[in-house]
């Protein structure tokens, strides 16, 4: 990778860190903005894949590591886990919290929250395509020609991944909604929220790396924005005063640690794949007719 390259990626974060601020100054400036859905949240969210596109246009780079191809062959069981892995995981959590007592379901309807859920997929599907081509397409991709270690690479896109939100958790996010997942102010919610993004980067991350293609993290995006946000903070279950720091859905202890431990799998998988993958290359050049 050149200093070119590293510079563009600085360029980017620059851009993504100052997106949301931009954001907040626009709706500081027009009024009567609807709160969470203000034209400062729009810069907010198409700012940083905007900023990808206009480098790779006058770097002229090319667009393939953005990762916009399927890759549907040979990855369809990776869809399927991108489907799964929100779902099973806060099933897992549910289950933990019922039986210790943390969490209440009196006030679930699942025929109420089932419709809710698919209502807002579309959308979130959306919205998350710029979310994801921007995280994994662009700068996961451009960071792992850094040759980075894994741990190096997830801490890297989590900070910016983190940094990103914070006008969103100090600014853009209604308050009402970050007392419903957990009774704090913004910014203790903010560097609570920041060890959730660490554990989700080793998922989405290697999710990206494993298919090549940043469509199995849209799906897996989408899927958590319509499931977990909504089950909480529409209060389709309560959780016990002083609890929701272990066993919250959205940003729990046990529930982050479930989800490292997802993401590590995916890794494992992926690193025993790629020697798989040498092996058979080394023992194909090794035969008298190679002409590699």
């Amino acid at each position: 990778m050149t200093e070119k390259d590293i510079r563009n990626i600085w360029i980017f974060i620059f851009f993504v860190i100052i997106s949301g601020w931009i954001g907040v100054l626009v709706d500081s400036v027009l009024v009567a903005q609807p709160e969470g859905d203000s034209l400062g949240m729009g810069i907010w969210l198409i700012l940083p894949l905007l900023t990808a596109l206009i480098i790779i246009l006058f770097s002229k780079e090319s667009r393939q590591g953005l990762g916009l191809k399927p890759n549907l062959k040979g990855n369809m069981k990776w869809y399927l886990t991108s489907i799964l892995i929100f779902p099973a995981v806060t099933a897992i959590v549910l289950l933990i919290g019922a039986a210790v007592g943390w969490i209440d379901f009196s006030l679930f309807n699942i025929n109420a929250f089932i419709l809710a859920f698919c209502s807002i997929l579309l959308i979130n599907f959306i919205i998350n395509i710029f979310e994801e081509t921007a995280w994994r397409g662009y700068l996961t991709s451009q960071l792992i020609k850094l040759n980075l270690s894994d741990l190096k690479l997830y801490l890297v896109v989590a900070c910016v991944w983190a940094m990103w939100h914070l006008p969103y958790y100090l600014v853009f996010l209604p308050e009402a909604d970050i007392w419903a997942v957990m009774p704090v102010n913004r910014v203790v919610y903010a560097v609570v929220a920041f060890t959730t993004f660490l554990s989700w980067t080793v998922m989405f991350t290697e999710l990206f790396r494993v298919t090549k293609s940043v469509w199995p993290c849209v799906i897996l995006h989408t899927v958590e924005d319509s499931l977990i946000n909504h089950l909480v903070i529409s209060g389709y279950i309560s959780i016990a005063a002083g609890k929701e720091i272990l066993i919250s859905p959205i940003n729990g202890i046990i529930t982050s640690i479930l989800y490292v431990v997802v993401g590590i799998g995916i890794r494992a998988y992926r690193t025993q794949s790629n020697k798989a993958d040498q092996s058979t290359l080394l023992n194909v050049c090794n035969h008298p007719n190679c002409s590699i």
